[in-house]
């Protein structure tokens, strides 16, 4: 599976009707509704704001009041197509004054939502862990030295606990390193770019 690096936005004009679409990364689904809202906020005086996302094998789409599989699933169909994950595409709609009928949507949607993914970058996405390690102050310059190269959410409290992701397959070496300075290891599967 792929997504894309970064947000990306498109516009198009059909038939006086104006598609702008924002395709975007996410890492979570908690992510959707913000970035929802904002679109809303940012396009105040748009007709419909359709959109799709996958993200971690869960799909969901919306024709936010157009003909009900006339947007938010050619919008969907693109993105599996592409064999995209965690991915969001909304495609927003200044309505022309002309009507595009059911096929003309459909072909509208599919369109803007594949025009943006065309200006996209696509990386692949790995199987890997957030991983929080917890262990005490004396082992700290070791373990700084050993992860030197990762990038560390720090805590430091009681004892030092660090967040991090790591790859699927760097996991056991890491593991085996840091079980000989007494860290107590938490993680939690994640999918990474």
């Amino acid at each position: 599976m792929q997504t894309i690096t970064k947000l990306e936005t498109n516009e198009i004009i059909i038939n006086k009707s104006k598609f702008i679409t924002v395709i975007t990364p996410i890492k979570e689904k908690q992510e959707i509704e913000n970035i929802l809202k904002n679109i809303k906020n940012k396009y105040k005086d748009a007709t419909h704001y359709c959109f799709a996302y996958i993200i971690e094998g869960e799909e969901k789409c919306d024709d936010n009041g157009e003909p009900s599989g006339t947007a938010g699933m050619p919008i969907l169909k693109v993105l599996k197509i592409n064999n995209l994950t965690n991915i969001l595409c909304i495609v927003i709609r200044y309505f022309g004054g002309i009507k595009l009928g059911a096929g003309g949507l459909i072909r509208a949607y599919s369109t803007s939502a594949s025009e943006a993914l065309n200006k996209c970058e696509t990386k692949e996405i790995k199987n890997g862990f957030t991983i929080t390690i917890t262990f005490p102050y004396h082992n700290l310059k070791q373990i700084d030295h050993l992860l030197k190269n990762i990038k560390i959410d720090k805590s430091y409290e009681n004892e030092i606990t660090y967040t991090f992701d790591i790859y699927e397959e760097d996991y056991l070496k890491i593991k085996n390193i840091l079980e000989t300075y007494s860290v107590i290891i938490n993680k939690k599967p994640v999918k990474l770019t």
